[in-house]
């Protein structure tokens, strides 16, 4: 009878090796930002995250680039006030708001921040056209992550 106790602990040791193979294969998920405007939010992982490292000018650049991934969009009617919320994690290494690839806003360590949506369409604060991208950069130093989002006016 010892044949078939090997046999079962051989193929417990073969799930177990197999169940830690494909968890060590799985990426972990970045931290999430949100924004919300009345009803309706959208939110993002991104792929300018560096785990708490710098991502560097050339990869911040990158990152600010429209063109260079899937960004979430959502509309604002300038009326209407824009949440943004972020996972403690993002917030507990300091995160600014960017707009156009501008500090819109001082480095904070709050999870949740508030602005009118009509900044985001003014030419006072540069902006220009119908949409415009936001973004969460965290860090205070350095960056070592960046969450886009476009905003389109809702007229």
């Amino acid at each position: 009878m010892t044949v078939p106790r090997s046999r079962r602990a051989a193929a417990a040791l073969g799930a177990v090796s197999a169940g830690l193979l494909l968890l060590s294969a799985c990426n972990k998920p970045t931290p999430l930002a949100t924004i919300t405007v009345g009803t309706n939010s959208v939110s993002s992982q991104t792929d300018c995250y560096n785990d708490g490292k710098d991502i560097g000018v050339l990869g911040l650049k990158k990152c600010l680039d429209p063109k260079s991934k899937n960004i979430e969009t959502i509309k604002v009617d300038p009326d209407e006030t824009v949440r943004f919320g972020v996972d403690p994690s993002i917030a507990e290494k300091g995160w600014t708001i960017l707009m156009n690839g501008q500090p819109l806003t001082d480095s904070s360590k709050k999870t949740y921040r508030t602005i009118p949506g009509s900044v985001f369409f003014n030419a006072q604060y540069g902006a220009s056209g119908k949409s415009t991208l936001v973004s969460i950069k965290q860090g205070e130093n350095k960056v070592s992550g960046l969450w886009s989002f476009l905003l389109t006016k809702d007229s």
